[in-house]
């Protein structure tokens, strides 16, 4: 029985492109392979195994000539064709004559004339050029020459004939292919055509059965990640709780609340505050504090810094000392000269700087009353052009009221001509109908199609998720028998089994506990060592504070007297006392004009109450807002400095 060859080689490809993506070694392909193919034939069988292991075997001296043709032809070949490419290349390269030009032509023609054409046109002349030298870079240079690029030059005359061939029966091919042009028929334009039948209505989708849920005993989550998920919500909210309260009472140290005799005596103080002659508040920082000072918790390198300074304080004033015992004069006489003449040189600084915003304040009284002037003038101006606005809308709308009568007496005069059109555009409507329910009729058959091939699909797809969950629902029984004291046999020296690996590795970690206990116990020494040590240099920077504090507290009570004396001095003076004067006077001058304005917006506002009634809410508005304007530039003046 002859062997058809063709059908084998078709085999061969499909066997060929499962061992490219399975990635498996070719002794175990090959014996899987023959457990399938154990239908067929033992010749045909042993032509398939030996077609597939030459084409595994040969496969960088192939893939030389494949890659290069699908670099050269990239746009019109596809990856799923390398296989029929791979074999054709085998079959001509290593078994032609084996073969015969006969069964090789059948082979060929069996398969894609096309690319065959293609692929042999583009093997054979390139055979001596550089093919031959590529395959010299794989193999030795002799043995190339004699068994594979010898024999196929010998066939060359024999394959032309063969591609002649290929080339007359696919141009037949696409003879029978073409086929005669249809010419459309003009059909005429019926109005009445009749109606379709409706559509059936679909059949409804297959609904998926719902999969059983898997029992309670397969997997219960641990109750400790509920537990630790808990606890962190927990401890987010109070962070968050303390976050809130720590943002709400910031700064609650430094700014301590007052008690109510305190805010009595400011607000009497602040009453009074015009009607004196005062310094600045940025002059002067008040009292010592009677409060006691806030603990300040302080680090390592702070303390060491802190002991640091009063250390080099210390050993300044040592110095000092010494320096005095050993007969150097002190310049203590020249320093209180110096420092009275700057504290009288400040005093008369401060009694200008008075003076100064006292001018300031009375400039600023002036201004106040030149702007009510200015804004009073502004206000009649204003007016005026509400005025002249209010009668210019008026004319307009007069003048657009005439224009809107003459409009509409001019569409009136149109609409009359036009009423004969009126049956033209009925037609004309009546025709577009007709093309729209045809256009919709058309589109429905359409959309009907699509649902049937989406409903088609849908129910191919639940099939396929069917058949997954079903192989999905069989158990895997894995049986293991395991031994943790064998060892497993690999011949070594320092071969051990699984329950001394563990007892071993329980010995290290109790010896590196042990390590670590000791290591801790010195630290937690050396710790308390240090502490000791910054509690001992604590102590001595709260006595050096301490002494310092009293200092401070010397100096300004000591500062405190020489400002309640100059306080005296600047209530004595003259100049002060008359620009007090003035200022006070400025500022009866400016309420006596507000109360004026005020006595006069009374008996306006009550004469244009029954007008406001006519004109609506639009007025009372614009009103407001010329009000809030010119509070808001008052106040914009009043600030600036």
């Amino acid at each position: 029985m002859p062997l058809r060859y063709g059908s084998l080689v078709k085999e061969a490809i499909v066997l060929l492109d499962r061992f490219t993506e399975g990635r498996q070694c070719l002794d175990d392909f090959i014996e899987d392979a023959v457990k399938d193919l154990q239908n067929i034939d033992t010749l045909q069988r042993k032509f398939i195994l030996d077609v597939v292991s030459g084409c595994v075997e040969r496969q960088k001296l192939l893939d030389v000539v494949i890659d290069a043709f699908y670099g050269q032809n990239r746009t019109c070949l596809s990856r799923g064709d390398r296989s029929h490419f791979i074999i054709i290349c085998y079959l001509a390269t290593f078994a032609l004559d084996d073969l015969g030009f006969q069964q090789f032509s059948n082979i060929v023609k069996s398969l894609d004339l096309k690319k065959m054409q293609r692929f042999l046109g583009f093997f054979f002349p390139n055979l001596t050029t550089w093919i031959q030298d590529e395959w010299n870079s794989i193999y030795d240079a002799a043995f190339v020459e004699k068994n594979l690029i010898g024999p196929l030059v010998r066939w060359r005359p024999q394959i032309d004939a063969l591609m002649d061939q290929l080339a007359v029966k696919i141009s037949q091919e696409n003879q029978l292919k073409q086929a005669p042009v249809k010419i459309t028929q003009p059909n005429e334009f019926a109005l009445t055509k009749p109606k379709p039948r409706p559509l059936p209505l679909p059949e409804p989708i297959p609904q998926q059965e719902k999969p059983k849920p898997a029992p309670s005993s397969t997997y219960r989550p641990p109750k400790e990640t509920e537990i630790i998920k808990d606890i962190k919500q927990k401890n987010h909210q109070k962070a968050q709780e303390l976050l809130y309260e720590a943002n709400m009472k910031q700064f609650r140290c430094v700014n301590p609340p007052k008690s109510e005799h305190t805010e009595s005596v400011m607000s009497r103080t602040e009453g009074d505050f015009d009607s004196k002659p005062k310094m600045k508040s940025s002059d002067y920082s008040g009292p010592p504090s009677s409060q006691k000072a806030v603990p300040i918790k302080l680090n390592n390198a702070a303390i060491l810094r802190r002991e640091a300074l009063f250390d080099r304080q210390l050993e300044k004033e040592m110095q000092r000392i010494k320096q005095l015992v050993q007969g150097a004069r002190e310049p203590s006489s020249f320093l209180e000269w110096q420092k009275e003449m700057l504290e009288k040189d400040h005093q008369e600084k401060l009694l200008m700087m008075e003076r100064r915003r006292l001018e300031g304040c009375i400039s600023e009284e002036a201004s106040a009353l030149t702007r009510q002037e200015v804004m009073e003038r502004n206000q009649k101006i204003a007016q005026l052009k509400r005025e002249e606005t209010a009668k210019l809308m008026q004319r307009y709308a007069q003048k657009r009221l005439q224009e809107e009568n003459e409009m509409r007496d001019l569409v009136q005069l149109v609409a009359e001509g036009h009423k004969n059109s009126k049956a033209a555009k009925q037609k004309l409507q009546k025709l577009k109908q007709t093309i729209v329910k045809e256009v919709s009729e058309q589109s429905q058959e359409l959309l009907r199609q699509a649902l049937e091939e989406a409903q088609a699909e849908l129910s191919r797809k639940f099939e396929i998720i069917k058949e997954i969950r079903t192989i999905q629902s069989l158990s895997h029984v894995r049986v293991k028998n395991f031994n943790d004291t064998v060892t497993a046999g690999h011949a070594l020296m320092v071969e051990m089994s699984l329950a001394e690996l563990k007892e071993r590795l329980a010995l290290l970690k109790e010896a590196r506990q042990t390590e670590e206990q000791e290591r801790r116990k010195h630290i937690l020494e050396e710790k308390q060592k240090q502490k000791q040590l910054l509690q001992e240099k604590l102590d001595n920077i709260e006595l050096h504070s301490r002494i310092l504090t009293q200092a401070a507290v010397i100096r300004k009570e000591e500062r405190k007297a020489k400002l309640d004396v100059f306080q005296k001095a600047v209530a004595e003076d003259e100049t002060v006392l008359a620009l007090h004067k003035k200022l006070v006077e400025k500022k009866q001058a400016r309420q006596r004009l507000k109360q004026i304005e005020s006595s006069k917006a009374r008996p306006s506002k009550q004469a244009a109450a029954p007008t406001a009634c006519s004109t609506g809410t639009h007025n009372q508005r614009k009103v407001k807002t010329w009000e809030e304007l010119e509070q808001s530039l008052e106040h914009y003046i009043e600030d600036t400095p």
